[in-house]
């Protein structure tokens, strides 16, 4: 097929272990293309607590979860790797080569040598309030992770959660 996308290594996610592991095939001279479900790389660190800190990465006694993505899209950065983004995978097939097969919801091919699965969590999506309308009010006072904490301080909040991003939000957004 001419418009299969064919790579060394084909890394599903594009969250810190995804980004890493472009570096770490790198060295070893292979091509890398990720693919990922949001709209850039950095995985959950981006998408639902890029202020965060984090304190346990070494060499870093602390770095923001977004400060990580940063360094490790820099560090990355000489390897070029390409990147799909707001795609799922929805098939992994093994060819009789030994090479894998892998399509996107969006009907992309994409052909390796090697497929890496660095999914995390998976795919996530806001757990919805099962509250009538509720969607007129979401990106305005309605909100599924914060991406700027500046934009929330000293106003008056509601953190809904019982995870450990609600708390930590609670504890960083209180006066």
């Amino acid at each position: 097929m001419s418009n299969t996308i064919k790579t060394d290594v084909l890394i599903v996610g594009a969250g810190p272990v995804g980004l890493f592991a472009v570096f770490e095939l790198g060295l070893l001279d292979m091509k890398c293309h990720l693919i990922d479900i949001l709209d850039r790389p950095g995985g959950q660190c981006a998408e639902l607590y890029p202020e965060k800190p984090i304190y346990d990465i070494p060499g870093w006694p602390t770095i923001s979860a977004q400060g990580l993505v940063d360094k490790l899209i820099e560090q990355i950065h000489p390897f070029k790797p390409e990147f799909t983004f707001n795609r799922m995978v929805s098939s992994l097939q093994k060819l009789d080569d030994g090479s894998f097969r892998v399509a996107t919801d969006e009907g992309e091919l994409f052909e390796a040598k090697v497929v890496v699965i660095a999914a995390g969590g998976g795919s996530f999506q806001p757990k919805r309030p099962p509250i009538p309308g509720i969607e007129a009010y979401e990106g305005k006072s309605v909100f599924y992770s914060v991406r700027r904490m500046e934009e929330f301080r000293g106003h008056d909040l509601v953190i809904v959660g019982g995870g450990d991003s609600a708390l930590d939000w609670t504890l960083n957004l209180q006066p």
